[in-house]
Order: C-alpha cells, then sequence, then structure tokens
C-alpha cells in the first residue's frame, strides 16, 4: 500500500499505520520504507487501553518490536496511532453496521470492484444529502 501511495504521490508517506495484524519484525525494517515514520502495533491493541507514558526509551540495539512498543505507548505515539480511529475506521463501520452491507453480492474482480465503486459513491452522497448540501448554482 505505501508503494502504491508513493507511486500516485511521486513520494514516500512521512507517517504510516496499521493494524496489529501487519507487524513484522522484517516488515518494518524493509529498506524501501526508510523515511516513513511506522506506528504498527506487535500487539493488539484493546479499545481504550491505556499505556504508561514515562518510561524510558530502550536501546538503540533492542530488538524492533521492542522499539515499537515503546513508541506506541508514547503520548504522540497514542495520539498518532488514535487517528486511526477518526480518518479510516468509522467510514467502515457506517457501511457495514449503518447501511448493512456486509458482502459483496457479485463475483469477480471488475464486479466487486463496481459494486464497491457504488458503495462508496451512496455513502458519500448520503452524506452530503444528511449535512444539507446543495449544489451551487452558476
Amino acid at each position: 500500500m505505501l508503494q502504491s501511495v508513493e507511486a500516485n504521490l511521486d513520494r514516500k508517506p512521512t507517517q504510516a499505520s496499521a493494524d496489529a495484524g501487519y507487524f513484522s519484525a522484517t516488515l518494518v525494517t524493509d529498506t524501501t520504507l526508510q523515511g516513513i515514520d511506522l506506528y504498527v502495533p506487535p500487539d493488539r491493541q484493546h479499545h481504550g487501553e491505556a499505556f504508561p507514558s514515562d518510561s524510558d526509551p530502550p536501546p538503540p540495539d533492542a530488538p524492533v518490536i521492542v522499539q515499537m512498543r515503546h513508541k506506541l505507548q508514547t503520548v504522540a505515539g497514542q495520539a498518532i496511532y488514535a487517528l486511526r480511529k477518526a480518518i479510516v475506521e468509522p467510514v467502515f463501520g457506517q457501511i457495514k453496521a449503518g447501511r448493512g452491507f456486509r458482502r459483496f453480492a457479485f463475483r469477480g474482480q471488475a464486479k466487486v470492484t463496481a459494486e464497491w465503486l457504488l458503495i462508496c459513491l451512496t455513502h458519500n452522497l448520503l452524506k452530503l444529502f444528511r449535512a444539507g448540501w446543495t449544489p451551487q448554482r452558476a
């Protein structure tokens, strides 16, 4: 995904976060990701879990997993990782729970892509409608 971002923007993102299932010491230290400030928890994050933020940083030669745990336990790390809840996660929750979309009705990548685009289109139109947006007349 990060390579796609770089291809689309002609530059690497400065920061990136991912769910715990994506953590791997090999992946987080991959040379193609150098320069990207990664926030990928090595362990499952429990909802509302508070971490002590006053611990000393691990030594530079500590394992990657220890360094990442500490990074995510800092106040800044918690704030950055918490942005995931406000940016991407609510949309999937609204589509799944609010709209009742749990699985695709069609088979094949082209049909599923078209169906997903339609779901996203209607989601965005519904948000505009509920916000009271009306097109401006020229």
